[in-house]
């Protein structure tokens, strides 16, 4: 009996010395070796937002955001040009890829990071339309969105790509109702929103009248 408490608290003890250690160094994450240099360029472009950001905090998002494009490019089986894969999405022949698919999956993997100097975005241009296009942006914490690091796959073939709000050649603005219905259907675990993209308001319905 007496081996078996001290057989016990020699468990304990090395389940909580591994949680601790767990704590201190944070999770780690299988980023492709040809992929690293730019995981440690986008961290301290990260840092760069802003004097208050913590750059392991930064390093540990980059990390995340390129093991997870890597893991979803698998999921998704990416193929061709961002239209033709949403071709395949649209008739059923793959299950996910359309460009709110990615940033959904990429703002979830990067929410379990329970960020605390950095916020996550959504971010859209050409809302609504043909051209529409959704990422994640990355601003400091209480940082303008304007001045926030772009996240994003779909138009660079399941690649992740990264360039600050202003640069880029689309105009991206916030939308923070449909990041937290995403976030909220995640918690509840319902049922996916089916959300008009590119190929479904341009093609689908010039192919209905026989195209």
């Amino acid at each position: 009996m007496h081996m078996r408490v001290i057989a016990g608290t020699i468990a304990a003890f090395a389940v909580s010395t591994m949680v601790v250690a767990t704590e201190q160094h944070g999770p780690h994450f299988d980023v492709p070796k040809q992929d690293s240099a730019k995981a440690e360029e986008l961290a301290k472009q990260l840092a760069a937002l802003s004097a208050r950001v913590d750059r392991n905090e930064a390093k540990l998002l980059a990390e995340c955001a390129y093991a997870t494009v890597a893991r979803l490019r698998q999921e998704y089986r990416m193929f061709g040009t961002p239209i033709f894969n949403n071709f395949l999405v649209y008739h059923g022949w793959k299950k996910r890829g359309y460009c709110y698919q990615w940033t959904e999956d990429l703002l979830l993997a990067l929410d379990t990071l329970k960020l605390k100097t950095l916020e996550l975005h959504w971010g859209e241009s050409y809302a609504g339309t043909w051209r529409e296009n959704n990422c994640v942006v990355v601003t400091a914490k209480g940082q303008a969105f304007d001045h926030g690091m772009i996240l994003d796959s779909w138009r660079h073939f399941g690649h992740l790509r990264w360039n600050l709000v202003p640069s880029d050649e689309d105009r991206y603005y916030e939308n923070p109702k449909y990041a937290q219905m995403v976030r909220t259907r995640a918690a509840s675990k319902a049922s996916a929103v089916n959300r008009g993209v590119a190929f479904e308001t341009r093609v689908a319905p010039r192919w209905k009248t026989g195209d």
